[in-house]
């Protein structure tokens, strides 16, 4: 009788334990069955779960958002910031916030697919006639099938046809060192995996039209800039918006006539 009782409690942990890794039947022949049974150390963040697996895996289900909310809900620092508030609706974790990878490893691992995929999770059942969330719905998978956005400028080429779905604007306005001047459509230039564009070459620096990208700083816009900027340049008469006039395209520090020049 213990025999078969041990063996049941074996036979249940070796289920629990590749729940999270068996999507389908099809899955089975690549399953590491040694990293079933022990999938690997926990970060540190969540080491003191490490005996037990019950707080985050549900036997034969694999890990369940409402289990990561149980812990979760109460922490502001994620759902009260602008940038991170959209966990709060979220209906999916595992998918970005990976496990067992070691105990100073990231569990963040930021899927911009998975969240377009989770965003079609979340709209009204498609059934429902005249429902806002079913039109959209089909409005945004008849644009992935067509394989055409909708009245595109340019898509960096890194971004995929999803991503580009996403308003970067709801969760990056806080990034936008361009001040709102480019507008939302930030898949114009920038690709999902960074922000930087290494293949940005700046207009000549003989351009007059500076200021339609940059802003100048507000000590531009009192005495001090009449009296210290504009003076050290050998620009005294120069209005704000010509940047041309002592500004190179190196740097802003970059100052003609003057060289580098740090006075702010």
């Amino acid at each position: 009788m213990i025999k078969w009782i041990l063996s049941a409690i074996i036979l249940v942990g070796i289920i629990f334990s590749i729940s999270h890794l068996w999507h389908s039947p099809d899955d089975i022949s690549s399953i590491n069955w040694e990293q079933a049974i022990q999938p690997g150390q926990l970060s540190k963040a969540h080491a003191f779960l490490e005996n037990d697996c019950l707080s985050c895996h549900t036997p034969v289900t694999g890990v369940e958002r409402d289990k990561c909310v149980a812990c979760h809900a109460n922490d502001t620092h994620v759902v009260a910031r602008q940038p991170t508030v959209f966990h709060a609706d979220i209906q999916e974790c595992s998918t970005c916030h990976v496990e067992h990878r070691g105990e100073n490893a990231t569990i963040s691992s930021m899927n911009h697919v998975a969240l377009v995929d989770i965003g079609f999770s979340m709209l009204p059942n498609t059934n429902v006639p005249f429902d806002e969330g079913a039109s959209t719905l089909a409005f945004l998978e008849n644009v992935l099938r067509s394989n055409q956005l909708p009245d595109p400028l340019f898509v960096h080429p890194e971004v995929e046809q999803k991503e580009a779905l996403l308003n970067c604007s709801q969760c990056h306005s806080n990034d936008d060192r361009h001040v709102g001047l480019f507008g939302n459509d930030c898949v114009q230039c920038h690709s999902t995996q960074s922000w930087s564009l290494p293949a940005f070459i700046h207009p000549s620096s003989q351009s007059r039209d500076c200021n339609q990208c940059h802003e100048a700083p507000p000590s531009h816009y009192m005495q001090h800039f009449k009296m210290i900027s504009a003076t050290v340049a050998g620009e005294p008469k120069a209005p704000v918006e010509a940047c041309y006039a002592c500004h190179q395209s190196t740097s802003w520090n970059d100052i003609k006539r003057a060289g580098w020049y740090k006075h702010h």
